[in-house]
């Protein structure tokens, strides 16, 4: 008997429907730290490439569900894939990560466009399309793309792991400027998303890994704006989709985001405390997360400990298991087993 895709665990979970545990999944669930990944990356030139070619991004999207039967697959891609649709030029340089030609002009900027974006993102969504159909008939499929604050930070500052100053004085001292980066990408990602719905994902994530570093009115402006646009053009075509929201690092924030983005849940970091998310946001919404994946490293008690806290204190709730963020290339996989045989054996 085929389920009816609103029967998906996952997805009753933003309905706030009664459930027998609480749904999970991994974000980079798929990755480095899995050997049957390391041999499919092997086999392709560029990290990029790995991104556009379908079977290989399908194959590694299914590798993490046959181990550990995760309510939810995430297509495997990378937000940077946007600037690369846009005509930035984008590379991922061995050990040292993405890598871009600053865009940090009016100049530069008039030479990024939409047009060639379906185009461009063809093999992204037939990646989406074999998703659909070979997943387990239980699993929900998440869509996602990088919120506009985060990928224009990478498309100004050239890589990550800078102190935005770039960035933040860009937006700070030429806002009117800056604002044109900001509705191209909230455009580009926009279409995206609902293209990436079109071909079968059920549920967006919208990753903002770099929210935390804006405060007052410029996380106003430059986090939640964008953010909102964006949920209400998935919503406008797909009213039915959730949208979870990932402000990392975004504190008291968070509550803002919550209130004036209008997303379905929010995905909470590790240094979010679980007492004031159950109290301050899940009346407002569904929560995701909150592990920290140094924890899922060192396993054992101490992991297993803190996991059964926030299955107790947000499983009252409308809750999915996750990290606070991704999973790092040195988690053991026995680890991520050892987890997820807590939460399949977990009862609300």
């Amino acid at each position: 008997m085929t389920i009816d895709s609103r029967d998906k665990l996952f997805l009753r979970a933003f309905r706030n429907e009664a459930t027998e545990r609480p749904p999970f999944w991994l974000m980079r669930q798929a990755g480095r730290y899995l050997p049957e990944y390391l041999e499919v990356r092997a086999t392709t030139s560029s990290f990029l490439e790995f991104c556009y070619t379908p079977e290989k991004a399908t194959e590694v999207t299914l590798q993490p569900l046959r181990r550990y039967n995760f309510d939810a697959a995430i297509l495997f891609c990378d937000i940077l894939v946007i600037p690369d649709a846009l005509g930035q030029k984008v590379q991922f340089v061995k050990g040292e990560g993405p890598q871009l030609e600053p865009i940090r002009t009016v100049e530069e900027l008039s030479a990024l466009s939409v047009e060639n974006l379906h185009d461009h993102m063809a093999p992204v969504y037939e990646t989406v399309s074999r998703l659909s159909k070979e997943i387990p008939e239980t699993t929900a499929l998440i869509g996602f793309a990088g919120a506009p604050w985060t990928v224009a930070t990478y498309m100004v500052e050239g890589r990550g792991g800078t102190d935005y100053s770039n960035i933040k004085s860009w937006a700070a001292d030429r806002p009117e400027e800056f604002s044109k980066l900001m509705d191209l990408l909230v455009e580009a990602t926009s279409a995206y998303l609902i293209e990436q719905v079109r071909h079968g994902a059920e549920v967006i994530q919208v990753f903002d890994t770099w929210a935390g570093v804006l405060k007052g009115d410029q996380y106003d402006k430059w986090v939640i704006e964008p953010t909102r646009r964006i949920v209400d053009a998935v919503k406008a075509e797909f009213g039915e989709v959730p949208v979870i929201g990932f402000p990392k690092g975004s504190g008291p924030l968070y509550e803002t985001y919550v209130e004036k983005t209008g997303v379905d849940g929010v995905g909470l970091d590790a240094d979010v405390d679980l007492d004031w998310a159950a109290e301050k946001l899940q009346p407002k919404c569904l929560v995701q997360g909150n592990l920290d994946n140094q924890l899922l490293v060192k396993g054992g008690p101490e992991m297993e400990k803190r996991v059964k806290t926030i299955l107790t204190k947000l499983g009252k709730g409308p809750f999915i298991f996750n990290l606070g963020h991704g999973i790092v290339p040195e988690t053991p996989p026995e680890n991520v087993a050892r987890l997820a045989e807590i939460i399949h054996n977990w009862k609300k």
